[in-house]
């Protein structure tokens, strides 16, 4: 029984193009577009406007451009987009043309550049063409994972339902693994974060519930996960508790100054002593 790997065929996109012979449909694309089936050398930068968006794209979300439009307008682009040629992705994926306006290139790699650089004002963008990474759904997926698994701005929930494609494409996490260069170990910790409870998926979205221990409790059945949840994001962010207000203090320059120390009343003094009258003399005797 063949999977759907074997249905779609070798990744592309860890593959040098062959040059092949024209196909009668992209010879009708061709003909229905204006694009010429060969002999022309692709452009290393175009205008902004020839570049759209991929339909495939890994995160769903582009967020937090701001950052990355201001290094762009003050920096210039630093990396090429990989892109395709629109022919060359409408031959492959006949359904997915939405968003694509008519624009002759669609990106593969680098959607978060393209729409910071929209952002920015930029007029023109560097490119590498290479048809061969749109020969299917799995190898533009693939290729926009590959790229994104060493950066921290790829979102945890995001990550995960990539690898889970990539797991129905190529039939098992170890083929997934060792195809973006990971360890199945890898794999299966980002993958568990699918086991949790679509509340607690949510918390792991906005950041309420943190990565490394939603990991754990998705391992856990999931009548007890809320529970577990509960208990890790009070670890973090324990709540207040209520203390007694502490007694005001007074500003020294403006505090009254204390009284001094009462004296003892001095003591009376003593009344003098009384002198006894003198004795009379008596008068001496002669003898």
């Amino acid at each position: 029984m063949s999977s759907k790997a074997d249905k779609l065929g070798v990744s592309a996109s860890f593959a040098r193009a062959q040059p092949v012979s024209v196909s009668s449909r992209r010879a009708a694309i061709a003909e229905a577009t204006g694009a010429p089936t060969s002999g022309v050398v692709p452009p290393s930068e175009v205008p902004i406007e020839a570049l759209a968006h991929n339909p495939f794209n890994l995160r769903e979300d582009l967020t937090d451009l701001d950052e990355l439009a201001q290094s762009l307008a003050v920096r210039g682009q630093l990396q090429p987009l990989a892109v395709a040629t629109r022919m060359a992705f409408m031959e492959a994926h006949p359904g997915a043309t939405d968003g694509l306006g008519r624009a002759p290139y669609v990106v593969i790699d680098g959607n978060r550049r393209l729409a910071a650089a929209q952002l920015a004002g930029l007029k023109t963008m560097h490119i590498h063409v290479n048809d061969a990474l749109s020969a299917s759904a799995a190898d533009i997926l693939e290729s926009a994972l590959i790229a994104n698994v060493h950066r921290v701005d790829v979102a945890p929930m995001d990550q995960a339902r990539a690898l889970q494609e990539l797991v129905d494409v190529h039939g098992s996490q170890a083929q997934v693994a060792k195809r973006i260069g990971k360890t199945p170990a890898w794999v299966s910790q980002r993958l568990t974060l699918l086991n949790l409870t679509p509340e607690l998926q949510d918390k792991v979205e906005t950041g309420e519930l943190k990565v490394e221990p939603a990991r754990r409790i998705g391992r856990l059945p999931q009548e007890e996960q809320a529970a577990a949840a509960t208990e890790s994001i009070n670890a973090v962010n324990p709540p207040r508790q209520r203390t007694r207000p502490a007694p005001p203090t007074v500003n020294a320059v403006n505090a009254p100054t204390p009284a001094p120390p009462s004296q003892p009343a001095p003591s009376p003094a003593p009344p003098p002593a009384s002198r006894s009258p003198p004795s009379p003399r008596r008068p001496s005797r002669t003898p």
